[in-house]
């Protein structure tokens, strides 16, 4: 009997150990997996507290274009061709509740190029959007410019966002905002892939303030103004200035050629840029006046051209979809599809209809650059005004996928190009996730 007990007490004792080893590894296991999963057009993952997320981000676009670029006066051939606009693929996520990172490569072209990369810490303050970002940003300027390409109206944005130079740099920028306004400003060196070209950086200063005082589920009303200058860097290989020039593509089409253009002579340049927007329910409104006064070298030309570009459009969602305005950065974000289509939704997508005009002008001060005789002298063959009639039709099959139609012509005055009329046609597919 004694035996017995001692046994029954032995395996007690093993049953008991049992457990607790059982419950430790439960709760070890379930430690191990304190995971939240969502689905953003690709998985995002996050710890069940918010300390960490952690997502997998791209797009591709893969475009068609046809244009007729009026050879008997700008001997330039047509073009008909394909093109794999955009091929992004990146990371984005959150360490430690408030530090964000971002990191994105394009892999489109001959060469693969970082667009954004950067590191922010946010929460500093009590509103929706609060961050200080250190690396290869935007430089804040512009509606047209900080809406992504996933969710700008056309297949290209505005000319004058071309022209003007409104892309990445690497810096330091503040971003901030609420419900009803966005205030984005930063101080920047050269665009990443560019650091070792310069003895001394091209530098850039950017300011934007935006105001929503209307902003619900039916309707937008959107204003904003921002501010840039920049400073022309000296480069390593000829110990010279890299000098500003202004450019944009015809018919608003990214393989069509440039039959408006400068030289390179800013040695700085401000700009200015007003902005607005009004949404009612499918239908938007939206416009964008820059101007840029740039400052040429004396060995060049005696003359500050003033250089200016506009564009107004209006779009209508005829399923009844609504633009979604993210007022904290003062941009437009991701529409969301009533009647997704995939296979058995029944689903017809969301139809958006749009129309533009667009215009750039780099014809002030031509005459005088081109009949200097510093000893630096340049012409400004190309020194015009281009205007751009545009019509599209887009196709959101889902939130994350879309086909784009856009049927555009580009008049040209002035400069060797004046007269010529540059006709075209793109299509586009894109899916990001």
């Amino acid at each position: 009997m004694r035996a017995m007990q001692e046994q029954m007490r032995e395996l007690q004792r093993q049953v008991n150990q049992a457990k607790s080893d059982a419950a430790a590894a439960k709760g070890s296991h379930g430690s191990d997996l304190d995971l939240k999963v969502k689905w953003k057009g690709a998985p995002e993952l996050s710890s069940s507290d918010g300390k960490f997320k952690f997502k997998v981000r791209g797009r591709i676009m893969v475009d068609y274009d046809g244009i007729n670029q009026d050879r008997s006066i700008t001997g330039e051939h047509d073009v008909s061709a394909v093109e794999l606009r955009r091929a992004r693929l990146g990371v984005e996520g959150t360490v430690f509740y408030d530090w964000k990172y971002k990191f994105e490569v394009d892999f489109a072209g001959d060469s693969a190029e970082i667009k954004d990369a950067y590191v922010a810490y946010a929460n500093w303050a009590p509103w929706e959007k609060s961050e200080i970002r250190f690396g290869n940003q935007y430089v804040y300027n512009s509606l047209e410019e900080l809406t992504s390409s996933r969710f700008i109206t056309f297949m290209e944005r505005a000319a004058f966002t071309e022209a003007f130079f409104l892309d990445r740099q690497i810096g330091a920028g503040i971003v901030a905002g609420n419900d009803h306004w966005s205030f984005q400003t930063g101080y920047y060196g050269a665009p990443a892939g560019e650091q070792e070209t310069y003895f001394d950086d091209t530098t850039a200063f950017s300011a934007r303030g935006t105001v929503a005082p209307i902003n619900n589920d039916t309707t937008v009303v959107h204003l904003g103004a921002s501010y840039r200058h920049r400073d022309a860097g000296t480069l390593k290989d000829t110990a010279a200035a890299e000098l500003f020039r202004y450019r944009a593509h015809g018919a608003d089409l990214h393989l069509a050629d440039r039959f408006v253009a400068t030289p390179r002579v800013g040695d700085s340049d401000d700009m200015f840029v007003l902005e607005g927007a009004f949404v009612w329910k499918s239908f938007s409104v939206q416009g964008e006046y820059a101007q840029l006064e740039t400052e040429i070298p004396t060995t060049i030309a005696s003359v500050n051209p003033t250089y200016n570009g506009w564009y107004i459009d209006a779009s209508w969602f005829i399923t009844g979809e609504m633009r979604n305005y993210e007022a904290d950065e003062g941009v437009f974000g991701r529409t969301k599809v009533k009647n997704p289509v995939y296979g058995g939704s029944g689903g017809w997508g969301a139809w958006q209809i749009a129309g533009r005009y667009d215009t750039i002008d780099l014809s002030d001060g031509a005459a005088a650059i081109n009949a200097s005789t510093a000893p630096n002298a340049v012409t400004c063959t190309d020194c015009g005004e281009q205007k751009t009639w545009l019509i599209g039709v887009n196709w959101w099959l889902t939130d994350y996928t879309a086909l784009k139609l856009q049927v555009s012509q580009s008049e040209i005055d002035g400069g060797a190009n004046n007269g010529a009329t540059i006709e075209g046609v793109g299509l586009r597919a894109q899916v990001d996730w």
